[in-house]
């Protein structure tokens, strides 16, 4: 068979295969056939036979016998010292045809001496040819380089072993963790491919047995069989993409969930997840397990075992892990995993592997309730702060977390709804949990704030509003943790209501008692569960991802919660603050201004414009803000005399805030419609060097969610003076969404008839963040006949929740039809959407409304 013919065989096998006559494992298979069958034949051709010097060795996707569909073809040709002529003649005979047929190829020649003295001093070349196999011609030539390879490895594993690690951890830093990116790297990325492949490397150098002592029934069931379910996504990565490929691409991963059966793209990142956490606990295991059984050398031969350091009953320290004492016994103690977990979280040493085992195979069921002590030792777990997290993982990957919380399984690798959330939902919880730890001491209950924080988005995954759904698991939980009933009450109360206060405090007038009426009324007048509100809502936000929790929103809970505070606690009630005598002053005497002062945060200002009242104003207004730089994140509208006093808090996107008086001169060419803002809005952002709508800038090094490299003062431009280069995303992460909520009832819980003029409305604007948005959106309200009694603004990283209470001048059906549809007209685009399984109740705090999820 020639090259060609070979390259042709290879192109009708994958058009084929997307028939779906072969699954990925039999395509794979296939694929090493074919190549094998061609390899044989040309290699006999060219003399390449048993005893003739010559030997072609596979390395690579071919010598681990699971080609890829573009994966390249790693050859060796292997010679015993043959001549130079001879050996340029058979070279040249294999490695043309394959490039003249375009078939990807990464080939070198080498006598066994050659190949071993690359290998000593490569890493990456070592680990490349312990998967070494012999295709053809002399196999004992073969057998001689991968005995020889093997062996070496294994002599020098000691003074190699750093430079492993540090080849692994250079990987991972460039490539990430597959379990918590949006386009993981399957192959080179933190639990990924190359990782069970380390394990390998490292059971030959006779340091693990390749595994990490998990059960089958374990999440993931063990390493080769996540490594087998990454390895299958990646083949039809490839089949799909059409060339070698080792990211998942959002706009492939519905394709490859329907082609593997697994479901949708969010099932298929369950997947992945899953996989990628038992492949990196596994790698943990290894290396950890592999650097205690080095081989000692000198005198280190001749020290006593490591001293066995108890930590707790039936728990010791022992070679820098936690193991059980020797006096132990796990069916008789079934709250020995918690004691475990407990002293790994106090010390920050890892639990042996062999002791997870041991647990998973004998530490029986607790009983409900559970005793006192094993509460106590899982409150210690969870009070330790981020120490939590790796135990927690640990007892997850082995299967003893979910016997603890068997309703951990419908959030175990549950992927985010939210482009916003940085972890999966499981983990979001772990974090919420790590965060609440180092507050403990702002609340009278710690042991009630942990634990509220733990699950209190348990009820996610279950197709209904989670926060109702999440409050009878909570009676669950509790109940089984022993808790007296007016503590399962209280911390039930927290997981319903554990988005009040974020909710209420971004989208109601802190000004208006009625706000604080219904915050004291819907939580019944408990102090305690306002406090521990207060505290899970910031520890939440921290879990949830960066830029969620800020200054800002925290000035907005505190206020809050201290009214409302004061309103439980017996104080009266004070009516809205009044306009200051300055104000007053300013709105009598008509004319323009504009007043900046400090704020709450120290990169945050409140600016307050005083202007004639008149149709347009809050848009012009908004709109010289934003062409000063000055991102809106709240805004307040009252009136006197005739004119507007509009209050906006504002943090410059960077330097100092601008002056005064060039904002009032600003403002006043706008009124005066000598500056049309909208359009100069447009022209700064379609003349931004780096696109501001729906674009992704791609810049190594470059700040977090600003497009700015480091130490860069020119945004065109990187750290080193390159130009940057924006990949157009062409749509925003999430489509823009209007939800109408009626400003009477929140979560369910109807509000004091007095709360708010029934004439008024809340409309709630949903979208990714755009220059000048407030100013657009400002736009299209007033042009719609609408008044704006008072907005509330919320940017969260790239995201604004942006809330407006409405007097509409048209409150009908069609009325409302007619401005949500021109509010979305100015947002960024959505990507296509695939309709979300989240059944949450838009007029509930708790809900976002089942509504289209963008493919992100």
């Amino acid at each position: 068979m020639a090259a060609t013919d070979l390259a042709a065989t290879r192109r009708q096998l994958l058009e084929s295969s997307k028939t779906g006559k072969l699954d990925a494992a039999g395509l794979r298979q296939v694929l090493v056939d074919l190549h094998e069958f061609w390899l044989t034949s040309k290699g006999a051709e060219l003399g390449i036979r048993p005893d003739s010097g010559f030997a072609i060795v596979a390395v690579g996707g071919l010598g681990r016998g699971e080609l890829l569909p573009f994966s390249d073809l790693d050859l060796i040709l292997l010679h015993d010292n043959r001549p130079l002529e001879e050996v340029s003649e058979v070279a040249d005979g294999l490695w043309y045809p394959l490039w003249d047929a375009n078939i990807p190829l990464d080939h070198s020649v080498r006598t066994v001496p050659q190949a071993l003295q690359v290998a000593s001093e490569d890493v990456t070349a070592a680990l490349g040819l312990l998967e070494a196999r012999h295709i053809a011609g002399d196999e004992d030539l073969s057998s001689l380089l991968i005995s020889g390879i093997r062996q070496q490895w294994r002599s020098g594993i000691r003074d190699r072993f750093v430079d492993v690690v540090s080849h692994a951890q250079d990987r991972w830093r460039r490539a990430g963790d597959i379990a918590h990116r949006a386009e993981p790297d399957l192959k080179n990325g933190r639990g990924g491919l190359r990782d069970v492949q380390l394990l390998g490397a490292l059971a030959i150098a006779q340091l693990t047995d390749g595994m990490a002592s998990l059960r089958p029934d374990s999440p993931g069931a063990g390493p080769q069989v996540a490594y087998a379910k990454l390895l299958d996504i990646r083949t039809e990565l490839h089949r799909i993409a059409g060339r070698p490929r080792e990211q998942v691409r959002a706009q492939d991963a519905d394709e490859i969930g329907a082609a593997l059966r697994i479901g949708d793209r969010f099932d298929l990142a369950r997947v992945i997840s899953d996989s990628a956490r038992t492949i990196s606990y596994s790698i943990d295991v290894g290396l950890r397990t592999a650097g205690n059984a080095l081989p000692r050398r000198g005198l280190a031969k001749l020290r006593r075992s490591p001293i066995r350091r108890p930590l707790d009953e039936g728990v010791v320290e022992h070679n820098g892990e936690v193991v059980l004492a020797r006096n132990a016994i796990p069916s008789k103690d079934p709250g020995l995993i918690l004691r475990v977990a407990s002293a790994s979280a106090r010390t920050g040493l890892p639990i042996s592997a062999s002791t997870l085992s041991r647990l998973a195979d004998y530490a029986p069921e607790l009983r409900e309730p559970w005793p006192s002590e094993a509460l106590s030792d899982l409150l210690v777990l969870l009070g330790s702060g981020h120490h939590m997290v790796d135990p927690i993982e640990a007892l997850d990957r082995t299967g003893l977390w979910g016997r603890l919380l068997p309703e951990w399984g419908a959030v175990r690798d549950l992927p985010p709804r939210d482009a916003i959330h940085t972890w999966t939902v499981d983990r979001h919880l772990v974090e919420t949990a790590a965060h609440a730890g180092s507050m403990t001491t702002r609340v009278s209950r710690p042991d009630l704030l942990v634990l509220g924080a733990l699950i209190h988005d348990l009820g996610k995954g279950r197709g209904a509003d989670h926060s109702i759904v999440g409050a009878d698991l909570a009676i669950q939980v509790g109940n089984r943790f022993g808790l007296w009933p007016q503590d399962v009450e209280l911390v039930s109360a927290m997981v319903r209501h554990h988005l009040l206060l974020p909710t209420v405090a971004t989208r109601r007038d802190l000004d208006d008692p009625a706000t604080w009426e219904l915050v004291a009324e819907t939580l019944g007048h408990n102090r305690v569960l306002l406090e521990l509100l207060a505290t899970l809502a910031e520890a939440d936000s921290l879990a949830t991802g960066p830029g969620v929790w800020g200054d800002w929103k925290a000035s907005l809970i505190t206020e809050l919660v201290r009214r409302t505070q004061r309103l439980i606690d017996g104080a009266q009630p004070a009516r809205p603050e009044p306009l200051s005598p300055e104000q007053i002053a300013l709105a009598e005497g008509g004319g323009f201004s504009v007043g900046m002062v400090p704020a709450d945060g120290p990169h945050t200002f409140r600016v307050t414009v005083v202007a004639p009242d008149q149709p347009g104003l809050l848009s012009k207004a908004a709109g010289v803000l934003a062409l000063n730089g000055l991102r809106s994140h709240a805004a307040t509208v009252q009136s006197h005399a005739g004119s507007a006093v509009n209050t906006f808090v504002v943090v410059p996107a960077f330097g100092s805030p601008p002056e005064e008086g060039l904002m009032r001169q600003q403002l006043m060419a706008a009124v005066e419609g000598k500056i049309d803002v909208l359009a100069r809005l447009d022209a700064r952002e379609a003349d931004s060097p780096i696109p501001t709508i729906g674009t992704v800038t791609a810049t190594p090094g470059s700040v977090a969610g600003t497009g700015v490299s480091a130490g860069s003062t020119d945004p065109a431009v990187d750290g080193a003076g390159h130009p940057k280069s924006a990949v157009p995303a062409l749509f925003a992460v999430a489509p823009p969404r209007v939800i109408w909520i009626d400003p009477t009832e929140i979560g369910g819980q109807t509000a004091p008839s007095d709360a708010t003029d029934s004439s008024e409305v809340l409309m709630e604007l949903r979208t990714d963040d755009r220059t000048g948005l407030l100013s657009r959106v400002s736009a299209v309200i007033e042009r719609h006949g609408a008044q704006v009694r008072w907005a509330k603004v919320t940017t969260l990283g790239g995201t604004v929740v942006d809330t407006f209470c409405l007097k509409m001048a048209d409150d009908s059906g069609a009325g409302r039809t007619a401005l949500a549809d021109d509010v979305i007209a100015v947002c960024p685009p959505p990507r296509p959407t695939v309709e979300s399984d989240d059944g949450d109740n838009p007029q509930s705090y708790g809900g976002t409304g089942r509504t289209g999820v963008p493919i992100s």
